[in-house]
């Protein structure tokens, strides 16, 4: 991109430049982001391609593709993602929310809740999510690290829910108290063999900690299995997230801390994808 040029031209080489990093998603991406870049929704971009760039538009657009180019995921590039229809901050600082964590608002909502607990909140999509849809409930959402905290309290802000969720700065139960009739989890879980096979857009841009405890992934299930029960309400719930392939081991674990009948709960795909622990009166 070169010169006053319109967006036509701008969007035809910036999807051959993705096209160039062997992006199957190139035509799709790069009007996303020319969408981002000149201020409109991306309905809107039809209406706008006739339009000469001024620099600054320019300058915002080459920026992005050339983030892209080095396997930004779009969202970070962005500054935002859509999860369960509403729009959160993402920053490089916490995991890019998945669709497939909507299996855990989804479980969530099948049952009564008043006080939860998200164990490793990052962006507070989970816990977010939950108080908006549940408008008594409240929450504490804890996390190690202070700038993901940061960013999921400006998206408990942005969502209307901050005066019930207060956030704590907890290397996962070791400042909580208290019971909660819902625990949440999405640890990381990542074995190190898959790790080193994870796409760039994952591997090189979001935060490890969050993403891989290393050796077989399974270690914060371990570590919390027989923690949890002390902190959890009369029939209260645990949700734990899981890989696609771990939950035998996952339950079996669950199983030798004492947990009876823990049930596997199935993605959009059938794929295995939570964890549910209940708590007997």
């Amino acid at each position: 991109m070169s010169g006053a040029q319109t967006a036509a031209v701008a969007l035809a080489q910036a999807i051959v430049a993705l096209r160039a990093t062997q992006n199957p998603d190139a035509a799709s991406e790069a009007r996303i982001l020319l969408a981002a870049a000149l201020g409109v929704e991306r309905g809107q971009l039809v209406t706008s391609l006739d339009r000469v760039l001024n620099v600054t538009e320019t300058g915002r657009y080459l920026q992005m593709i050339a983030a892209r180019q080095n396997f930004q995921p779009i969202s970070q590039i962005l500054g935002r993602r859509e999860f369960w229809s509403r729009r959160f901050v993402v920053t490089p600082d916490v995991l890019d929310p998945r669709p497939d964590s909507e299996t855990l608002i989804a479980a969530a909502l099948d049952d009564h809740f008043s006080r939860v607990l998200d164990l490793g909140t990052g962006s507070g999509a989970l816990i977010v999510t939950l108080l908006a849809e549940r408008a008594q409930a409240t929450g504490l959402a804890v996390d190690i690290s202070p700038a993901a905290l940061h960013v999921a309290a400006q998206n408990a802000a942005k969502h209307g829910v901050s005066a019930r969720l207060e956030f704590r700065e907890s290397d996962w139960l070791a400042q909580v108290d208290g019971e909660f009739d819902l625990i949440i989890c999405n640890p990381p879980y990542i074995d190190e063999a898959e790790w080193a096979e994870l796409a760039p857009d994952v591997r090189d841009h979001e935060p490890k900690l969050a993403l891989t405890p290393g050796r077989d992934g399974l270690q914060v299930y371990r570590a919390l299995a027989g923690q949890l029960d002390a902190y959890l309400a009369p029939n209260g719930r645990v949700l734990f997230e899981i890989g696609y392939q771990q939950g035998a081991q996952v339950v079996a674990l669950m199983q030798a801390q004492g947990w009876a009948l823990p049930q596997l709960v199935k993605d959009i795909n059938g794929h295995d994808r939570l964890v549910l622990l209940t708590k007997a009166k």
